[in-house]
């Protein structure tokens, strides 16, 4: 067994390989590069069939979910998400497990020969993002795994991942970010999206603006894919709240099942398990009784659908990681995420006294980031992480004050320093049980405060490779 000190070095050496390749920030619209990777690898993203996520906000949560429930009915899975939170190892995972230090080197050093080779042959070298999307599919074909639970890392059509023929395609809800590059409308952006959406595939849309719901569903219809649409053919049905998240009852695409307890806060997380559980049902298979898994009826087991949505974690995602006074965590980087977030707050929580710690890249919409927790905030302390694309805390300042008034900004040069001065406000409220912490803003500031409010995690110790 490789010492952990020495794994931990390699893997530092490998993150410091890739991170020096054009970061995921940098786009070149085109997919010729990993397809040449893929072709001299001997494709192993066809090894699989995968279930292949896009939108703008709630990929990763369902993706998790998906796999839970993949992993109930005796799959094994692979799963590739981005960005990551604390350690690059996160964003490949096997049977729901980040892969370890030493698989996540072996596989860089196995495929590397060939990135070289293609490297040699393009215009442009293998980026950051089209390397690790590499690893991922090699890790999956080598483990094998049964099924691949797919989120793109940006768009759809020409991102990096979208070199295999996804069964299915889920598609959360589609609203404006990366605008510079998707399109400044939902409707724009679901163009871009909708690449992912593949002949004869089953397609499983999340509730969407009217423009992008048309766009996506033209897109369905060029190339013959059978849609489920949240709203229509499945969907949410009830929601309570309970002790650590809520109890649901969500629509299938045969059938109901109810009492399915979800320990994630927010009525997003709740659409986020509907669209999860459609998506497998399409996988699954409904309607096909001979399907391991389901009922005479042809319906997933309702027991295992408990048991899978049960054990579903989300880090980073209204996590709570400190207690007295409450300290969440959440990496809303959008309008639509924050409002998400914020109306979690209200619904879910019972703080009287909320303060927030933000700090975001600067290539965000950073001013409806600060509106949407606006009513929600009591106070908030303006920072910023350690990435050099975080937005210098001077002209974060500037905007926080128009939108909250000088008198409820907070600065701190730094987040450690952030996190501190929050506390402090919260703790002199007196009533810990109602003064709650919300650092949110970036999936970078949530990474670092999750690093220091937990000690978790190897923290990666470079940025480059990580957005939002």
């Amino acid at each position: 067994m490789t010492d952990p000190a020495e794994a931990l070095a390699a893997l530092r050496a490998v993150e410091a390989e890739l991170v020096e390749r054009w970061p995921e920030t940098m786009l070149d619209p085109s997919t010729d590069r990993i397809a040449a990777l893929m072709d001299v690898l001997g494709e192993p993203q066809r090894a699989y069939p995968v279930i292949h996520l896009t939108g703008t906000n709630g990929k990763t949560s369902t993706a998790r979910m998906i796999e839970s429930l993949l992993r109930t009915f005796q799959l094994r899975t692979g799963r590739f998400t981005s960005p990551h939170i604390e350690s690059m190892t996160e964003r490949i995972s096997l049977d729901g497990e980040p892969i370890s230090a030493e698989r996540f080197v072996e596989t860089y050093h196995d495929i590397r020969p060939y990135i070289d080779i293609v490297d040699a042959a393009q215009p442009h070298p293998i980026s950051f993002f089209e390397a690790i999307t590499g690893m991922a599919y090699a890790a999956f074909a080598d483990a094998p795994v049964d099924v691949a639970v797919v989120e793109v890392g940006m768009g759809g059509a020409w991102d990096a991942t979208n070199v295999m023929d996804a069964s299915v395609a889920v598609v959360t809800p589609i609203a404006v970010d990366h605008a510079a590059r998707l399109g400044s409308t939902p409707g724009e952006i679901a163009v871009e999206k909708s690449g992912i959406i593949k002949k004869d595939s089953l397609v499983v849309l999340a509730q969407q603006p009217a423009d992008a719901a048309e766009t996506l569903l033209r897109r369905a219809v060029e190339v013959d894919a059978t849609v489920a649409r949240e709203g229509m053919e499945f969907g949410l049905v009830r929601r309570d709240l309970a002790v650590g998240g809520q109890l649901l009852t969500l629509r299938g695409l045969t059938g109901e099942y109810s009492d399915i307890f979800l320990p994630l806060h927010g009525s997003h997380q709740a659409h986020n398990a509907a669209v999860a559980l459609a998506a497998v049902e399409a996988f699954m298979g409904v309607g096909r009784a001979e399907r391991a898994g389901l009922t005479q009826e042809g319906q997933l087991d309702v027991e295992l659908v408990r048991e899978a949505f049960a054990k579903v974690t989300s880090p980073g995602r209204l996590e709570i990681v400190r207690r007295s006074p409450t300290v969440l965590i959440d990496a809303a980087h959008n309008p639509a995420g924050a409002r998400a977030a914020a109306q979690a707050m209200v619904d879910s929580f019972d703080f009287r006294h909320l303060v927030g710690v933000v700090g975001v890249m600067g290539d965000k919409d950073v001013r409806g980031v600060l509106e949407a927790f606006e009513p929600v905030f009591a106070e908030v302390v303006v920072t910023q992480n350690s990435q050099p694309r975080s937005m210098p805390v001077d002209e974060l300042a500037a905007i926080a004050v128009e939108v909250f008034g000088g008198d409820r900004v907070e600065v701190q040069a730094s987040l450690p320093e952030a996190i501190e001065a929050a506390v402090t406000l919260a703790e002199e409220e007196g009533d810990l049980g109602g003064a709650g912490v919300l650092i949110t803003g970036s999936v970078v500031t949530v990474g670092e405060a999750r690093t220091l409010l937990r000690g978790s995690g190897s923290g990666d110790g470079n940025r480059n490779g990580r957005d939002a």
